[in-house]
C-alpha cells in the first residue's frame, strides 16, 4: 500500500480567528429578529466555539423558546455569518499558507475538519481565495458537522478513511478537540496559541510554523 500521510485541522483557534466578525453578523440578524436588546460579544462566541450550532444556539439564545423559534433564529444567524465572513474574512494566525505550502512540498496531505454549519469552511477558504477539494489544491478535502450531523470524531475517523491515509494526526486547540481525536483513534497536536487547555501531555505547538518541526515527529 502507498504510503499517505495527512494532517487534519481545526478552524477556530487553529488556522483562524473569526470570533469577532461572528459576533457581528450575529447581533445583527438578533437585531432584525425583533430582539433589539440582546447581542453577542466576542466572548460569548470564543466560549461556544467548537461546539455543534444546536448546542451554540441553546447557550446563547436562552431569551428565545426551543423549537422552531429558537431554530428560525439559528439559521438565520449561521446563513448570514457565512455571507458576512466570505466578505469580511476574520483573523488569519500567522504563517498558514506558507506553513501549508511547506507540509504539502514535505508530502503531507492537508485537509480541515470542524464542528461548524455547512458553508463555514467554503466561506474561510473563499475569502483567502484558498484553492480545495482535489488532490492538487492545498486544501484537499473538507468536512464538517453541518454537513452530515457527525461528531468530530466521526468526521475526523471519516476524513482518513475517504482519503485512504496510512498515518494522520489532528491539530486543535481545545479539549472537545483532543478527545474527539482520541476517540478516533489518531494522534493530536494542541495549538497552545488558541482558545483553550488539554488535561493531558501531548505535542504541542505555540506558533503555526512549528508544524514543519512537530509533525514528523508526531507521524513520520
Amino acid at each position: 500500500m502507498t504510503e499517505k500521510k495527512g494532517i487534519i485541522f481545526d478552524m477556530d483557534g487553529t488556522v483562524w480567528d473569526s470570533s469577532e466578525n461572528v459576533a457581528k453578523s450575529w447581533t445583527e440578524k438578533i437585531h432584525e429578529a425583533g430582539y433589539p436588546d440582546k447581542s453577542v460579544t466576542r466572548e460569548d462566541i470564543q466560549s461556544v466555539m467548537g461546539k455543534p450550532m444546536d448546542v451554540i444556539a441553546d447557550t446563547l439564545f436562552p431569551y428565545t423558546e426551543k423549537g422552531p423559534e429558537r431554530d428560525a433564529l439559528r439559521f438565520a444567524c449561521e446563513n448570514y455569518e457565512n455571507q458576512y465572513l466570505r466578505e469580511n474574512g476574520g483573523i488569519l494566525y500567522e504563517g498558514i499558507i506558507e506553513t501549508w505550502r511547506k507540509l504539502k512540498e514535505m508530502g503531507y496531505h492537508i485537509y480541515i475538519v470542524s464542528n461548524c454549519q455547512e458553508g463555514y469552511i467554503e466561506s474561510f477558504l473563499g475569502y483567502y481565495n484558498i484553492p480545495y477539494g482535489n488532490p492538487e489544491d492545498l486544501v484537499e478535502d473538507i468536512e464538517c458537522y453541518g454537513n452530515n450531523f457527525l461528531q468530530k470524531d466521526e468526521n475526523i475517523r471519516l476524513m482518513a478513511e475517504r482519503n485512504n491515509l496510512t498515518a494522520a494526526c489532528y491539530v486543535g486547540d481545545i479539549q472537545s478537540d483532543y478527545d474527539a481525536t482520541h476517540k478516533a483513534g489518531l494522534p493530536f497536536i494542541h495549538a497552545r496559541y488558541g482558545f483553550g487547555t488539554i488535561n493531558t501531555e501531548v505535542p504541542v505547538i505555540d506558533s503555526f510554523a512549528e508544524l514543519i518541526k512537530v509533525v514528523p515527529e508526531v507521524i513520520g
